[in-house]
């Protein structure tokens, strides 16, 4: 059986965002939404669709990126009975993880605002991407890793926030790796001495 792969798209872009990736995840059904009221909603109500649109078709694995990540994240924590695995590339869980260099609309100045906490009570497996010169911070991407209780972080170097296009066989060489494999068992992470 064919596992089900919902992507979602940066704010601003559409599902051609994943282009790189389209071949990558030919194993996977996939499934691109394009958000089309991007402009008028906010990060909670399009999490709320993605969560209706997986009533309908089944529990998947979420792939996001950037606005797509923080939609992903949420969707996780309303129903993480409908996210199997979760890829968070490029995303904060909470505004204030925007490097302060970073151009904000008034939504991301304001939202997500999920704590650590929230992020605690996710069971959801999770693969964190952020690039070594992204618009999210380091130590963002850190605090979420530690944070979520089944997390792994991959910050690929040489890439910005666009580090989908600019290194795909390498990210894609991960996310496919982590949707398709299972943890190695005697693995004991020491994150939480950080």
């Amino acid at each position: 059986m064919t596992d089900t792969l919902v992507l979602l798209h940066p704010g601003g872009a559409d599902p051609s965002a994943f282009e790189p990736q389209f071949d990558a995840l030919a194993d996977f059904a996939l499934h691109a939404p394009h958000r089309v009221d991007q402009a008028t909603q906010d990060h909670a109500e399009m999490a709320q669709e993605t969560v209706e649109f997986l009533e309908r078709t089944g529990p998947a694995h979420l792939l996001g990126c950037s606005d797509g990540a923080t939609i992903a994240l949420l969707t996780a924590v309303l129903r993480p009975d409908l996210v199997q695995r979760l890829v968070v590339v490029c995303g904060v869980f909470h505004h204030d993880g925007w490097d302060p260099a970073t151009e904000l609309t008034e939504m991301h100045r304001r939202s997500p605002a999920l704590t650590e906490q929230d992020l605690a009570k996710m069971p959801n497996r999770t693969l964190i991407m952020i690039g070594d010169d992204d618009e999210v911070t380091l130590e963002h991407a850190a605090a979420m890793y530690r944070a979520l209780p089944s997390a792994e972080l991959a910050v690929v170097p040489g890439t910005s926030h666009g580090l989908l296009h600019e290194k795909p066989v390498l990210c894609n060489a991960m996310i496919v790796d982590f949707l398709t494999t299972e943890p190695v068992e005697t693995y004991a992470p020491i994150r939480r001495r950080m």
